[in-house]
């Protein structure tokens, strides 16, 4: 036993040598037993190489949202910070002009354009034309009040209508009608012109898509591709919000006053993001 044991020690030996030079060797040609080797632990690399495959894309695909959406934020907090500035400049020369010698001039005055930007998603949106309103994810507990003035980085979109602990519903420009006994008005005039443009913006033509401004009176500076913004005087939208361009003026009623039809900038459908405009309260 103990030979045919030693025998069996040095065929395997030399069995094992000799594999070990045909395969240390540079060869173009595999034997079938490499052949069938390589292919059993190709496969065998395969079924566990696509799963691992998909997994580390998907976690890949993760951290590449996550950066998409860390520089989204950026942008989107930059964004906020130019709408803030570029509101604050549309009034800056001519309040200075007016107040800055004024004797009355209180911290109430100086606290009127101190208003912050509110960054909210649309999460929701009303299918009812004669009552467009969209849901947003800020609510009493964010700080939102009724009658918050609404934007989007284009221009004036609505007002918050009704709030929630946690969302807000806000009612869109292309609700306004005067027809309605609780319609709501907004007070505006003409970028450049405060002090010689006024007028009242309460009705959206849906089949045109423009706003009108009337009570026009015919002294008012309102000329076609004049920029239309809030003049805060209604006390619920602050100064200076781009609302649209003047794109015909016309007669009103009773021909004694002007109405004009806006063009505004922002739109009414596919809104994702919007800013509340938060106003200081002053006492």
């Amino acid at each position: 036993m103990g030979n045919k044991r030693l025998l069996i020690l040095l065929l395997g030996l030399i069995l094992f040598i000799a594999l070990m030079g045909l395969t240390l060797n540079q060869r173009e040609r595999l034997s079938w037993p490499e052949k069938f080797l390589k292919d059993t632990i190709s496969w065998t690399q395969g079924i566990f190489y696509k799963p691992a495959g998909y997994i580390a894309g998907f976690f890949q695909d993760l951290r590449q949202l996550r950066t998409i959406f860390e520089e989204n934020k950026v942008l989107k907090m930059t964004l906020i910070q130019y709408a803030r500035d570029t509101t604050k400049l549309n009034d800056l020369e001519l309040q200075n002009k007016r107040l800055k010698e004024a004797l009355g001039f209180t911290e109430q005055q100086k606290m009127a354009n101190n208003y912050k930007f509110r960054i909210a998603e649309v999460v929701a949106a009303s299918p009812d034309r004669l009552n467009n309103t969209i849901t947003i994810n800020l609510g009493e507990k964010d700080g939102i009040r009724a009658n918050m003035a609404v934007m989007s980085i284009e221009g004036l979109v609505g007002r918050v209508m009704q709030t929630s602990s946690f969302y807000s519903t806000v009612q869109l420009l292309s609700s306004m009608d005067d027809t309605v006994s609780d319609n709501k008005a907004i007070s505006v005039t003409v970028k450049g012109k405060e002090n010689e443009a006024f007028g009242m913006m309460e009705t959206f033509e849906k089949n045109t898509g423009l706003l009108t401004v009337s009570k026009i009176e015919q002294k008012e500076h309102f000329e076609v591709g004049d920029v239309v913004i809030t003049s805060g005087l209604g006390q619920v939208f602050p100064t200076g919000i781009e609302i649209g361009k003047v794109v015909s003026k016309d007669v009103g009623d009773f021909g004694i006053t002007y109405k004009a039809s806006i063009q505004p900038f922002a739109s009414f459908t596919h809104l994702r993001e919007v800013f509340v405009i938060e106003v200081p309260e002053t006492r």
